[in-house]
C-alpha cells in the first residue's frame, strides 16, 4: 500500500485550504483573459450617460424578441420592470407577462399594463404551475424566434437587448446570459451582495466563458434562441433550478452558451439571512439535481462539460471535507483525540495571511473589471474584504444540506415557486 507520509486528516486539511485558493486564482486569470479577449472597449467608444457603456454595434436586421416575465405575487415591482422594458433601444420587441397563479393584486396590475401599452400581452394561470411551465407556455405562444427571460423585479438596461442579440449572429449560439447588478444597498447584507455579484458571480462567469462552458445562465436575465430550446424540449417542470438545467441540456447538445457583461439588469437581492439562505439552498439543491440527472449522459457526448462537472464535484467534496474538519476540531475541544486526528485551529498563521491576501486580490480584480458598469462600485471594497471567505462558508453549509435534500426529493415532482425575499425597496 502506498504511503504518502500524510494522514487522512492532513490530506483533508490540505485540500480544504488549497482548493478555494486554487479556484480563486483560476477565476482571476480566466476573467482577466476574458476582459482582454472579449470585453475591453474600443479606443474611441461613445459613452452612454445612463450606463457608462459604449453603444451596442448596429445590426442590419432586428428579429422580433419577446421579453418573457413570469410573475407570482409581484404586484410591488412589476410596473417598474415593464417601465424599464418599454425604454429599450432595441427596435423590435414585445412583452409577454405570465401571471402564474398570483394571489395578490398582480392580475389587475398586469391587465392594466396590457390595456395601456400595445406592446404588452398577458397570460393568466388559474393555479401556480411553476416558473418552467410559465416560460415554456410563453415560448409556445409567441411567433418570435428569440426570447429574453427576466425576473419580475428586474430592471433591464435600455441597451441590454441589443447587446444580447449581437451574439445570435452566430447560428451556434443558443443562449446569452446578462450581467445582474444589485440595486438595493440600504443594508449591510445588500452591500455585501453588490460586491459578491462582481467578485464571485461575475468573475466565475467570465472565467467559465474563457474555458469554454458556463455552468448556468442567470435566471434573472437570459436570452434564448427558440430553435435551440425546441431542440432540448424547453424548460423542465420538475427541476428546482430550471436555468441550470436548460444550460446543461443545451451545451450537452453542442449549443453555445455565452456571457455578456454589458447587458446589465438591476435586481433586488435578499436582505435577510433567512432569505439569503433559502435562495442559496435552492441554488445548491438545483445544481446537485442537475448533476444527478445528467451523469448518465454518454461521457464522450458531454465531454466539453467535464471541466464544469469536475469543478462542481470538487466543491461538493470540499464542503464535506470542511464538515469533517469542523467536527474534529469541535471534538478536540471536548475530548482527547489521537494526535493524527487533532485539528489545532481552523485558520491560523501563514494560512490566514494567504487567504486574506487572495481575498483582497480577487475583490480588486473583480471590482476593477466591473467599475465601468457600476459607478461607485469600488466603494464596496471596504465591505468585501472578507466576503469571499464568507461565500465559501455559505457554500459549504448549503451544499451539506442540499445533497441529501436533492437525493431524497421525489423524481418528476413539479417544482412550483413563491416570490423570494426581494429585499427592502431602494
Amino acid at each position: 500500500m502506498l504511503d504518502f507520509g500524510k494522514s487522512p486528516v492532513e490530506i483533508l486539511s490540505a485540500y480544504s485550504y488549497y482548493y478555494p485558493l486554487f479556484m480563486a486564482y483560476v477565476w482571476m486569470v480566466g476573467a482577466v483573459f476574458y476582459y482582454f479577449r472579449y470585453e475591453r472597449p474600443p479606443k474611441n467608444h461613445r459613452d452612454l450617460p445612463h450606463s457608462g457603456l459604449e453603444t451596442a454595434p448596429v445590426r442590419y436586421e432586428h428579429p422580433l424578441v419577446t421579453v418573457v416575465v413570469p410573475c407570482h405575487n409581484e404586484g410591488r415591482d412589476i410596473e417598474d420592470t415593464v417601465e424599464y422594458l418599454l425604454a429599450s433601444t432595441y427596435p423590435n420587441f414585445d412583452i409577454l407577462l405570465v401571471n402564474d397563479g398570483s394571489s395578490d393584486e398582480t392580475r389587475q396590475i398586469l391587465d392594466g399594463l396590457a390595456a395601456q401599452h400595445p406592446e404588452v400581452r398577458v397570460i393568466h394561470f388559474a393555479r401556480n404551475q411553476g416558473k418552467a411551465v410559465a416560460l415554456t407556455t410563453a415560448a409556445l405562444m409567441t411567433p418570435a424566434q428569440f426570447l429574453c427571460c427576466i425576473d419580475a423585479d428586474a430592471m433591464l438596461d435600455p441597451e441590454a437587448l441589443s447587446w444580447l442579440m449581437m451574439h445570435f449572429l452566430n447560428p451556434r449560439v443558443a443562449a446569452v446570459t446578462g450581467n445582474p447588478r444589485v440595486r438595493n444597498r440600504s443594508t449591510l447584507l445588500g452591500r455585501l451582495q453588490v460586491g459578491e455579484y462582481s467578485s464571485i458571480i461575475g468573475l466565475i462567469k467570465r472565467a467559465q466563458r474563457t474555458f469554454g462552458r458556463i455552468f448556468t445562465v442567470s435566471g434573472v436575465v437570459a436570452c434564448f434562441r427558440k430553435a435551440a430550446l425546441h431542440d432540448v424540449g424547453y424548460w423542465s417542470p420538475d427541476m428546482l433550478t430550471e436555468d441550470i438545467d436548460v444550460s446543461w441540456r443545451l451545451q450537452i447538445r453542442h449549443w453555445d452558451v455565452r456571457f455578456e457583461p454589458k447587458a446589465q439588469c438591476w435586481i433586488l437581492a435578499p436582505e435577510t439571512l433567512r432569505g439569503l439562505w433559502q435562495q442559496r439552498l435552492r441554488w445548491s439543491s438545483g445544481g446537485i439535481q442537475v448533476i444527478m440527472k445528467n451523469w448518465r449522459t454518454k461521457a464522450w457526448k458531454a465531454r466539453r462539460m467535464w471541466p464544469v462537472l469536475m469543478e462542481y464535484l470538487m466543491s461538493i467534496v470540499w464542503a464535506y471535507a470542511m464538515l469533517v474538519i469542523a467536527i474534529l476540531w469541535l471534538a478536540g475541544l471536548v475530548f482527547e483525540l489521537p494526535p493524527e486526528y487533532r485539528i489545532p485551529s481552523l485558520l491560523s498563521g501563514w494560512n490566514g495571511v494567504m487567504v486574506g491576501t487572495t481575498c483582497l486580490m480577487q475583490i480588486g480584480v473583480s471590482l476593477a473589471l466591473d467599475a465601468r458598469y457600476d459607478k461607485g462600485i469600488l466603494r464596496s471594497f471596504y465591505w468585501m474584504i472578507w466576503y469571499p471567505l464568507a461565500y465559501w462558508m455559505l457554500n459549504m453549509a448549503t451544499t451539506i444540506v442540499a445533497v441529501p435534500r436533492a437525493l431524497l426529493r421525489k423524481t418528476k415532482r413539479r417544482a412550483r415557486w413563491k416570490s423570494p425575499d426581494r429585499g427592502i425597496m431602494p
